[in-house]
């Protein structure tokens, strides 16, 4: 089986963008491998994304806030879908992407962001990974070889 490599942009690759990475790599599909960049990465993972990509199955020492440029240069892995999770990202003009992979908007907000107990904190990042979660699954029904950017962004609506 062919697995597919998905890049999740966000701002600063902290927090949504982390937990798609982490969602992709550990599907139960088996179909696909995630990465993350940001435009302007913040140089550290926020704990709480961290945490659940860990309950996931990823490895701690795999999480790093990094450029989006990272992935743009020859030796870097090819993707087949760039996906941003923020809307600052989804407007800044993005680094040219060898073979013109698929790409989509999946916005979600910022967990980061929420005020209140850490069970708020929390609950606001799984809220956005339950729902990168749905999206995903929704992707890995999909017959992926025919996908086009159209069908990926139907991914977003159906969810």
């Amino acid at each position: 089986m062919r697995t597919y490599n998905i890049l999740f942009l966000c701002t600063h690759n902290s927090a949504r963008s982390i937990l798609g990475e982490a969602l992709a790599s550990t599907h139960p599909s088996g179909k696909f491998v995630g990465y993350s960049a940001g435009s302007t990465p913040g140089g550290k993972v926020n704990p709480i994304a961290a945490d659940l990509a860990v309950e996931m199955g990823m490895d701690r020492a795999l999480l790093k806030s990094k450029s989006w440029d990272v992935y743009a240069y020859p030796d870097a892995p090819k993707m087949d879908f760039i996906i941003t999770v923020c809307d600052n990202a989804a407007g800044e003009v993005c680094p040219f992407w060898p073979g013109q992979p698929a790409t989509a908007h999946w916005g979600f907000p910022d967990p980061s962001q929420v005020q209140g107990s850490d069970i708020e904190k929390k609950a606001a990042f799984v809220a956005v990974m339950n729902g990168l979660q749905k999206r995903l699954d929704i992707l890995a029904a999909m017959s992926l070889d025919k996908l086009d950017s159209m069908s990926l962004k139907e991914v977003h609506t159906k969810a």
